[in-house]
């Protein structure tokens, strides 16, 4: 979403979490270049700036002078300007992990709870949550972000086989979350939350068009386009693992056969007897026919191939996918490997669950929504409410 500035009624509180967003996507950055990115006056970044350093979210940074005049000051996030919780729930357990401005894991827990129901889950993350912002005493903390599988909203799919958690259904989502933590909450796919991740945080950094295939309990995938992960309709965009690969293959608890996570994920590697060598051996052809499909329908850059699998699994399901199948994408001009193994490493759905609260919380949009609700509920870039 472009970053525009606003001449509106609620223009002063929106525009400042427009100045704000434009320093953490392109920090260092200069009062002038800040302008430009946002339409808004040199003047009026300037006085926004002003008051962004008295609050502590960002720092203003002079480099050393190289020749005549001084060179104009960057500003940058100030990394414990504030603090972020991730949240990710698997029918495994809850990690949870508080989680600075900059992107790095300052405290993280974990709470074993195999298949938690709603209760359950919410009051031990409402402890998680205490416990973390406590050992940051007198930290701010924005919000908080929540990942867990997908897809929402689709009653033969959502909460079912290997990801099953009983009586999750028509939970409320961010009301419970909100409740159980007292903080403003958002939620996401963890699939949509670890690509997030990877493009802050690891790969991304360098990409812009990739598609991040999310190997994990069951099997899911985000297509990030323009730096954004691309949600679809209703949030569930990239569920590759309920497209069938297999004619009259084993029977998916989606009620269709031959599914693609019934084949590629860590509760098919858990049915397998026998070693990963001879798993991945056994799959890589299911495999290497799915970066195929992703290729020639999304077009990317490159796949990056991550979440809850160790590295050396991905490494190596990667190396025997070779010779790759012909697409859209075996091009001669290309930068990157058609497969990466992602970076990001398994914090990478617990950071992008951080960053989607920072995003919620700062970003244009949430700025649109909650200034509409200021004087009922005051200010959240002023502290008060968000307090830890």
């Amino acid at each position: 979403m472009a970053l525009r500035g606003t001449n509106q009624e609620f223009g002063r509180p929106y525009n400042r979490r427009i100045v704000l967003e434009s320093i953490r996507r392109f920090g260092p950055i200069a009062r002038g270049d800040i302008a430009q990115h946002v339409g808004l006056t040199v003047q009026t970044v300037s006085t926004i700036v002003r008051e962004l350093e008295e609050q502590g979210y960002i720092l203003s940074v002079r480099e050393e002078p190289k020749g005549r005049g001084q060179p104009p000051a960057t500003l940058r996030i100030n990394p414990e300007g504030g603090y972020a919780v991730g949240i990710h729930l698997t029918p495994l357990g809850i990690d949870a992990a508080l989680i600075n401005l900059s992107g790095d894991v300052i405290e993280s827990v974990h709470r074993e709870a195999p298949s938690p129901t709603p209760d359950l889950a919410f009051e031990a993350i409402g402890a998680m949550v205490a416990d973390l912002t406590e050992r940051r005493a007198g930290g701010r903390v924005i919000g908080v972000g929540m990942a867990l599988p997908g897809p929402f909203g689709v009653e033969s799919m959502s909460f079912v086989g290997p990801t099953t958690m009983a009586g999750w259904k028509g939970v409320p989502l961010r009301e419970r979350l909100a409740a159980a933590t007292g903080l403003p909450a958002f939620f996401e796919t963890d699939m949509a939350a670890a690509a997030m991740g990877e493009r802050l945080y690891g790969l991304g950094l360098q990409r812009s068009d990739y598609y991040y295939l999310y190997f994990s309990v069951g099997l899911g995938g985000a297509m990030v386009h323009d730096g954004g992960v691309l949600r679809g309709a209703w949030g569930n965009a990239g569920e590759i693992g309920h497209i069938p690969v297999v004619p009259e293959g084993e029977l998916c608890p989606c009620g269709n056969r031959g599914c693609l996570e019934r084949y590629l994920s860590l509760e098919a590697r858990g049915r397998w007897n026998g070693n990963d060598a001879g798993w991945v051996a056994e799959v890589a052809p299911i495999f290497r026919n799915a970066v195929a499909v992703i290729e020639n329908l999304f077009d990317p850059e490159t796949i990056v191939l991550g979440g809850l699998a160790s590295p050396q699994l991905l490494e190596r399901l990667a190396a025997l996918a070779e010779p790759l199948h012909n697409s859209v994408s075996a091009r001669k001009d290309r930068a990157a490997p058609r497969i990466l193994v992602a970076q990001g490493g398994q914090h990478a759905v617990l950071r992008g669950a951080a960053a989607l609260a920072v995003s919620g919380v700062l970003s244009p949009r949430f700025g649109q929504i909650f200034t509409a609700k200021r004087q009922r509920e005051g200010d959240l870039l002023n502290g008060g409410d968000i307090a830890a």
